[in-house]
């Protein structure tokens, strides 16, 4: 038992040391006004919209998406130099991209970037926020708004085609209870189980 509890103990500890980007956007008078997205280098994703946000929403991206974003992190020399243009563009939030790996902790804030790999980072980090969103809108419907079930389902479904959701498995819990649970309407049913059968089985 002493050392399973051991076990137990050290495994917490090297969860904690995991390697981890994180990404925060403050942008007063937008929804949200506050943003922050955190990738371990397990998978293991969080999102917040306040800072002393305790309860975050938890998902988790695949290997593949996991390893093209810590690469993009490393082509940016992990923020080690600054990123922001210093061109005289619109504000459009500022953004933070942290690097946090034991005691190492590096940073680089900026508006605009012009350099490709950071516009490219920050398009997945930016879908990785929306793909929270769109699970925090079809989790209130459904379990607060039945009627606005269908209009949540399809606008996950456009961001589907778009290709803008990342971590899709995080939805098929929200998904299956929808398509299994004759309370709803039938049009949102059968749009959940096809949604969900999407996910499990994308086209090539």
């Amino acid at each position: 038992m002493k050392w399973s509890l051991l076990l137990l103990f050290a495994s917490v500890l090297l969860a904690g040391d995991e390697p981890r980007l994180v990404y925060s956007k403050s942008f007063p008078n937008s929804v949200p006004a506050f943003m922050k997205v955190t990738l371990a280098k397990s998978g293991a994703a969080d999102y917040r919209e306040a800072e002393d946000d305790d309860l975050p929403l938890k998902f988790q991206l695949t290997p593949a998406e996991t390893q093209t974003v810590f690469d993009l992190a490393a082509r940016l020399d992990y923020f080690k130099h600054p990123l922001d243009s210093q061109l005289k563009v619109a504000f459009m939030g500022m953004k933070t991209f942290r690097w946090e790996n034991g005691a190492e902790q590096t940073e680089a804030k900026f508006n605009y970037s012009e350099d490709p790999n950071a516009q490219v980072l920050l398009d997945w980090f930016e879908r990785m926020a929306e793909s929270a969103q769109h699970r925090i809108d079809l989790d209130r419907a459904a379990k607060y708004d039945r009627l606005g079930v269908v209009k949540a389902l399809t606008l996950l479904e456009s961001a589907m085609e778009r290709k803008r959701l990342v971590g899709l498995d995080q939805y098929l819990p929200t998904l299956d209870r929808i398509a299994k649970n004759e309370s709803y309407m039938h049009t949102a049913r059968a749009r959940a189980s096809e949604i969900a059968e999407a996910i499990r089985n994308p086209k090539p």
